[in-house]
């Protein structure tokens, strides 16, 4: 026998073997299936591998042999109708996951699985899967297998043997679309990730699939790790690219559901949310060796374990996730703490100050014509940490642009992008923790917050919890906070330890997340409804102490304080958490010195009550003095007749009135109103 008849016989046995195998395992799923109008069916392999070992080890080894073969298999099938199915193979052996940094020469042309977060995606375009050419000299027609990416032609006509030129006469197309895919943060602490390049086509690039290939999500990839030359200027070079021509996709849940707890790990779990001491225990866990702040570390340890988000009967969507913001002195830890929390979650995100860029922190489309081609969609930090949490440092130094960007993210959970005829909104349900340094260099509590950060107003208002960390000189608390660096640093580092061991947590949390979804007792909301209403009481006659906002913020809050206990109802002891920590963030932020009163526009970076009210003073002396002057009114005169209405800071207010357009000085020394 001939090696052509033995590869014949070798083909045949494979498509036989196969036929087999589906019609004892998968007959029922295949009738199912072509009833329905679907154009690839999932194969579980470790199955196949129970059936036939000898041909599931061929095939992991010479997929590009095999594959194409067992679709011709489900043709061999008896059932009624065309029987045309791509097959999809998922679970592949242990040892076929591969890392994508481990990725080697030694894996090209092998079948194997990659798990990664999708960074970027190109938009689904068709491609020539077999071209037909006709010979100019017999006029046959020639179908050629398209596999590269540029057209190859035939190399002679089998009828006449003509090896020229062939014309291009007709072609089969099918949907393509090129993804690239980063390592999940989980395996990446301490490393820049390594990515790869995917290759998708066919119903791989199906509207529900398309979905599930957006930057931001977390997938597993199973195919064929492929090369091709990479290009230089043009020209081919010696370094070979590598890329996945996939198989299979499969959605991995992007909560902390993929971290594995076993029923030891439930154990200690249900233990520690029974102990009465839990909160503290968490906090203590968080940045052991910073020092105090322990507000602050409660806050983040209940913007970790998040609230419950709610999609309401109308479409609406009430946020579970919460935003903290840290403004303070220099040498506060901020940047220690933000970096140390980011390490602690999968998936997430620490960025800082001016490196951020509107690409970097939300989405971006970008032209990469170097391998996938075109423009692309790639993903940012906040998209790229969805259900997880991003850090945000240098809060105040980002630009302004930018900042505009995180507002949908922040209140609605979504990014949307429209460029390059590229409309996609991306999911961003990501919880912000932004700090930063005032202005000025320290945090001055009687000055507006506005004044202390370039951060927008309307952004400013989407944080749950604000914090001012000062540095007061202070004998008592010096001393302890030198001894306790003393005592973490060098004479007992065995007490920098977390008593919850960083695992734990990430599991405690995970199951937390999973499991836990407590209801709002009457007793709860009535303490929250008290808190709120009395709050808003003392507004009827001076400044807006609170919004519904925060009465938001507070029942986020309250949900994630009985998360940590896993109680399936909140308690009142929740709201007094919540409650205790809002009113901590209002004096901190909103407390007005010159009416002693909280204002929320003050704490929300907008214009205060007592700012309104020197305005309008301002402006009824300007209205006078117009009658006296005409339009323009001499600078001086305005500020003499303010200060005398109580005005003490007139000058102030006056250069901040035309900064605000309010005022314009149309020459030296004069002001005039801004008709509106």
């Amino acid at each position: 026998m001939d090696k052509s008849s033995a590869k014949l016989v070798e083909r045949e046995d494979i498509i036989e073997k196969f036929s087999e195998f589906l019609t004892e395992f998968y007959y029922n799923e295949l009738t199912t299936a072509l009833s329905e109008g679907k154009k690839s069916m999932l194969i579980d392999f470790l199955l196949f591998d129970k059936f036939d070992p000898e041909l599931a080890d061929y095939m992991l080894e010479n997929p590009n042999d095999v594959l194409p073969l067992l679709d011709k298999s489900v043709e061999r099938i008896d059932i009624p109708g065309e029987v045309k199915l791509i097959i999809r193979f998922f679970n592949l052996p242990e040892s076929k996951n591969i890392r994508i940094r481990k990725l080697r020469s030694e894996h090209i042309g092998k079948l194997i699985a990659v798990d990664g977060i999708v960074k970027r995606a190109s938009d689904i375009r068709p491609e020539v899967s077999e071209a037909i050419f006709e010979c100019p000299e017999c006029k046959s027609q020639i179908s050629v297998i398209q596999e590269e990416r540029k057209l190859k032609p035939p190399t002679e006509c089998e009828s006449c043997g003509y090896r020229k030129k062939f014309s291009l006469a007709g072609h089969k197309l099918y949907d393509v679309r090129w993804i690239t895919i980063e390592e999940p943060f989980e395996i990446t602490s301490g490393e820049r990730p390594s990515s790869i390049t995917i290759f998708l086509k066919e119903d791989l690039t199906s509207p529900r699939m398309q979905n599930k290939t957006d930057p931001g999500n977390r997938i597993k990839v199973v195919g064929v790790l492929k090369e091709m030359p990479r290009r230089i200027k043009g020209t081919a070079s010696r370094q070979m690219e590598i890329y996945i021509d996939a198989n299979s996709i499969e959605a991995v849940e992007v909560e902390w559901e993929e971290l594995e707890i076993t029923e030891e790990d439930e154990q200690k779990i249900l233990e520690l949310a029974k102990d009465p001491m839990i909160y503290q225990k968490l906090v203590s866990s968080i940045a052991p060796t910073i020092y105090g702040l322990e507000e602050i570390k409660e806050a983040i340890v209940l913007q970790m374990f998040g609230g419950i988000p709610k999609l309401l009967k109308d479409g609406t969507r009430v946020r579970g996730e919460i935003h903290v913001l840290l403004i303070g002195d220099p040498s506060t830890a901020k940047s220690q703490l933000m970096k140390l929390v980011s390490t602690m979650i999968p998936r997430g995100r620490y960025v800082s100050g001016r490196g951020v860029t509107y690409a970097g922190l939300t989405a971006t489309v970008v032209k990469d014509e170097e391998f996938i081609g075109g423009w692309v969609l790639e993903a940012g930090a906040i998209v790229l940490a969805n259900r997880s949490l991003c850090c945000i440092d240098e809060f105040g130094k980002v630009n302004t642009e930018d900042q505009v960007a995180l507002q949908e993210a922040m209140s609605l959970g979504t990014v949307s992008i429209a460029k390059a005829s590229i409309v996609a909104t991306l999911p961003a349900q990501t919880s912000i923790l932004a700090g930063g340094n005032p202005k000025l260099g320290r945090f001055d509590p009687y000055m507006p917050i506005r004044e202390q950060v370039n951060v927008d107003d309307v952004l400013l208002s989407r944080f749950d919890l604000r914090f001012a960390l000062r540095d007061i000189p202070s004998t008592e608390r010096d001393i302890k906070m030198v001894e306790h660096v003393l005592k973490m640093r060098h004479f007992d580092e065995e007490s920098a330890k977390p008593l919850i061991e960083r695992g734990m947590l990430r599991k405690y949390i995970a199951y937390v997340k999973k499991n836990c979804h407590p209801q709002l007792t009457k007793e709860a909301s009535e303490e929250i409804k008290k808190f709120y209403l009395e709050m808003r009481e003392k507004s009827s006659e001076g400044p807006v102490a609170i919004t519904f906002r925060q009465y938001d913020s507070l029942m986020r809050l309250a949900e994630s304080s009985a998360k940590i206990q896993l109680r399936d109802k909140i308690t009142v002891d929740d709201a007094l958490r919540a409650i205790v920590l809002m009113k901590t963030s209002l004096r901190q932020f909103g407390f007005e010195p010159e009416t002693g009163k909280i204002d929320i526009d003050r704490a929300e970076g907008h214009v205060s009550a007592a700012q309104r009210s020197k305005i309008k003073i301002m402006l009824d002396v300007i209205d006078i003095l117009s009658a006296e002057y005409g339009k323009d009114v001499p600078q001086g005169e305005v500020i003499k007749r303010a200060m005398a209405e109580g005005v003490t800071n007139a000058d102030d207010m006056l250069r901040r009135m035309m900064e605000e357009g309010i005022l314009f000085s149309p020459r030296k020394g004069f002001v005039q109103k801004v008709l509106s």
